[in-house]
């Protein structure tokens, strides 16, 4: 091995440690939620991050067919018995509602109401506010390599450990 090639191996190894680094980092603060909280307290003081859990989740299973409490609590990993008293304690906050299924009326379904779906929007844009300002400060370029580079990282990573749906 040359020494530039050995130069390399090294600058090469520095920066994976570096990445593993700031990945814990990462972690640490998305462990604790902070941006999801800070947009809860901003927009819906009293939803809880459970309930933020649970819309996110039925608005990404109503693209696919209706969604039920099993839908649920298959997608955030949670018992059905607990994905049942959050559905029930948002039902009585007007955010979901359940409502009988088109395709078969004995099954009961979970729905989105129109202040539920304000509520999502709302923390949204509080979350897109906060990574916004972020990289207020950094230049256009930056901005655009490291939304590539972010999403070809979180891609590869998916990859590699989330297992494949053949």
């Amino acid at each position: 091995m040359t020494t530039h090639q050995s130069e390399t191996t090294d600058r090469i190894d520095h920066d994976i440690a570096h990445i593993g680094q700031v990945m814990t980092r990462m972690r640490l603060l998305m462990g604790r939620r902070l941006i999801g909280r800070l947009a809860v307290q901003n927009v819906a003081p009293g939803l809880e991050l459970s309930h933020l859990d649970v819309l996110d989740a039925v608005k990404r299973a109503e693209t696919t067919g209706e969604v039920t409490v099993g839908t649920i609590a298959e997608i955030l990993r949670i018992d059905p018995s607990r994905a049942s008293r959050i559905v029930a304690e948002m039902v009585t906050r007007g955010v979901i509602r359940r409502k009988a299924s088109q395709a078969d009326a004995r099954r009961i379904v979970v729905v989105i109401t129109a202040l539920g779906r304000k509520l999502l929007s709302e923390i949204k844009a509080q979350k897109l506010a906060i990574v916004q300002s972020i990289v207020e400060d950094w230049p256009a370029e930056e901005v655009e390599a490291f939304a590539a580079l972010f999403d070809k990282f979180i891609s590869g990573f998916e990859q590699k450990v989330l297992p494949r749906k053949d």
